[in-house]
């Protein structure tokens, strides 16, 4: 006898080593077929073959398609209780592919199938199996109820609307579509109401900007667009300006707006090509003076003019007319409606801009060397 327990223990040493509790063997021993607490996602034939052949054995072919579908569909719903979706709808697909030809057993793969597409959130999925149920089944309220949440998710409420009323009147008294009809209703009609306000909102905004730049050609204001796929001026005035054209949004943010006085305020740049700086000036009032906006940006000194000649009194203002490459000087007396109104001003993506330099600098002697200027008398 002793010689036997031996030789049985040196038959299934894994086993023994397991059953007197050394560390590992219990994860080696689910290694093997019989011992598994759970199949693997996908069996390899050629490296698992006994996971193979315990799988043939199972799901025999030689069973009939509706012996096969019925053990998909076990096999599948153990999954669900699992939690395991994606494996359930693996073995609810394999049970279809078997084609047994029983509407009813299809029909309850088909909403079962749906029912773990739509726990995966693939709720697209999950309503195709819905609607291939109720082919099968017109009358399977499970498909029905799963059909009405997915088309929830999908925001398809009158949908949604529409399955669970097909439902109620199969069954008056169902709770899950009478919950999903009310959910479904209530959102329905807040995406409504918020379509209303969206299109109300865009209409006034609309109005806004007719009153906008009917004001802008009110005062002759030419408005040079940013053209979508090849440079593209309007000089004509506003008459040729569509609404969609005119973006009065800056880079900041800011834009041009009209007051409660009926004045119009532009976000207005000042670049300082010597230093590569920049000012900006989010409002900047129509009948304001560039000097006085200059004598409070230069009350101190910046810190990148380090020579301190950034005086209001040593600056001009310039701005470029592009497509004649020339160059306009401004009286800093003026305001910004008179230079807007110049024959050769156009604003720029609602932004207009003006150059400052230091009078008779080396740099402002070279910056201009080569173009044309036209300064003030």
């Amino acid at each position: 006898m002793r010689d036997l327990k031996e030789r049985k223990e040196g038959a299934f040493p894994l086993l023994a080593s397991c059953l007197q509790g050394q560390p590992g063997s219990a994860k080696e021993l689910e290694a093997i077929p019989m011992f598994m607490k759970r199949c693997p996602a996908e069996i390899d034939a050629e490296r698992q073959p006994d996971l193979a052949c315990l799988q043939s054995l199972l799901f025999d072919e030689e069973q009939s398609p509706a012996e096969l579908a019925k053990m998909y569909k076990n096999e599948g719903n153990d999954y669900f209780k699992e939690k395991d979706y994606k494996r359930a709808v693996v073995a609810y697909s394999e049970g279809l592919q078997r084609r047994c030809g029983d509407p009813e057993l299809n029909a309850v793969l088909h909403t079962n199938r749906g029912a773990a597409q739509f726990h995966l959130g693939n709720y697209r999925s999950a309503l195709r199996d819905a609607i291939q149920a109720r082919k099968l089944k017109p009358t399977h309220l499970k498909a029905i109820i799963r059909g009405a949440l997915c088309h929830v998710e999908l925001k398809n409420f009158s949908e949604a609307i529409a399955w669970c009323e097909e439902g109620l009147q199969i069954d008056a008294k169902e709770r899950k579509l009478v919950e999903t009809r009310a959910k479904a209703d209530k959102l329905k009609r807040a995406e409504e109401r918020d379509a209303r306000r969206a299109k109300a909102m865009e209409k006034k905004e609309q109005c806004q900007k007719e009153i906008l730049l009917a004001a802008i050609k009110e005062r002759n204001i030419k408005l040079a667009l940013e053209p979508s796929s090849e440079e593209e001026e309007i000089s004509g005035g506003l008459a040729e300006i569509s609404l969609d054209g005119f973006h009065c949004d800056s880079a900041t943010g800011a834009k041009v707006h009209l007051d409660a006085d009926g004045s119009l305020n532009w976000p207005v740049l000042f670049l300082y090509p010597e230093h590569e700086q920049t000012d900006f000036i989010a409002a900047f009032h129509e009948n304001s003076r560039f000097i006085d906006h200059l004598m409070v940006m230069f009350a101190e000194l910046p810190p990148w003019d380090l020579e301190r000649k950034y005086l209001p009194s040593s600056l001009e203002l310039y701005f470029e007319d592009e497509e004649r490459a020339e160059m306009y000087e401004l009286n800093p007396g003026h305001t910004l409606l008179q230079v807007l109104q110049h024959e050769r001003y156009f604003v720029k993506a609602g932004t207009p801009a003006v150059l400052a330099l230091v009078k008779h600098s080396p740099f402002s002697e070279k910056y201009f060397c080569g173009k044309k200027v036209h300064r003030l008398p």
